[in-house]
């Protein structure tokens, strides 16, 4: 019977395992490459979302000659041109003056009639508060469109076409379930034992909500207003709908550049960059309170 021969370091198998390979890595070195990883992959995931953004911006320097080129121009002379047409045919300045009033007076306005609404059902709930919450947050679901020729002929009525006025109330109902919503769920995070002791130390009801409960939720109104401003900004099909050259907004501005002759590239990625820039500034500059209004509170 022959006796098994033992092995020496040197006769080992030089093929080892891979998931010993991978073992025997210092965790520092996994950890740098994971890291590498994900980095690299969120990298590319922001190239692609952000893409169609700056082929546009790239496009609103180029002639309409170059927009269309065939295959597509990343390197050529940049000109100002589209951005002097834009303003000279279509008077920019009047289209974000409309934006920037309709946008700022619905989120007030909605401000001022979300806050009670929501304060009531905050701290002084029923049993149908769920669902009249649940029925609130249902109309901001339904399509647009169904409630257009209601809307179309009561403004017509009232003689609210093309008015900024007309818009007004319209971005303000639009917004209002979202704006009731937010500030409900930052309104049921405060202990109603502090509104209690205020009501126990003779504070009126303007003085505990304007020196007790504004103070608490300031981060809830700015988050909620910040967020239904952009909303409001970016609202396209009331703006198309109820309003032309008098009080359209910049969304109008952008729609007009359509035309049975085709669309003007150049022109249109112009005028698309003017009226975006503001509101990705304004986004940029107040993330941090955007990113909590779209948790709805959750994020403090």
């Amino acid at each position: 019977m022959n006796e098994p021969v033992p092995l020496h370091l040197d006769e080992a198998p030089l093929a080892l395992p891979v998931a010993r390979k991978r073992a025997a890595l210092p965790w520092t070195i996994r950890y740098n490459l994971a890291l590498a990883v994900r980095t690299a992959a969120a990298w590319l995931v922001t190239l692609l979302l952000f893409f169609p953004l700056g082929w546009m911006a790239l496009t609103a320097f180029k002639t309409e000659l170059q927009a269309i080129q065939v295959p597509p121009l990343f390197f050529f002379r940049p000109t100002l041109e589209n951005f002097v047409e834009v303003q000279q045919r279509s008077d920019y300045l009047l289209y974000a003056k409309n934006s920037v009033i309709t946008s700022v007076c619905s989120t007030l306005i909605g401000l001022a009639i979300a806050a009670p609404a929501a304060y009531s059902m905050a701290f002084f709930r029923t049993k149908k508060t769920r669902d009249i919450l649940m029925w609130m947050l249902s109309t901001k679901m339904m399509p647009a469109v169904g409630a257009l020729v209601p809307i179309y002929v009561l403004a017509q009525s009232a003689n609210l076409l093309d008015t900024r006025t007309g818009l007004i109330v319209v971005f303000t109902l639009s917004n209002l379930p979202i704006m009731v919503w937010m500030l409900y769920s930052h309104f049921k995070d405060i202990p109603a034992e502090i509104l209690e002791a205020a009501r126990m130390d003779g504070a009126t009801l303007w003085q505990e909500a304007r020196m007790v409960l504004l103070p608490l939720a300031m981060g809830g109104f700015a988050s909620t207003g910040l967020l239904c401003l952009v909303l409001a900004w970016n609202e396209a099909f009331w703006a198309l709908n109820l309003s032309s050259a008098k009080s359209g907004t910049l969304a109008t501005l952008i729609a007009s550049y359509s035309s049975p002759e085709g669309l003007f590239w150049a022109k249109l990625s112009a005028a698309s960059l003017m009226a975006i820039a503001p509101i990705v500034v304004f986004g940029w500059l107040t993330q941090k309170q955007l990113v909590q209004g779209l948790t709805f509170g959750a994020v403090k």
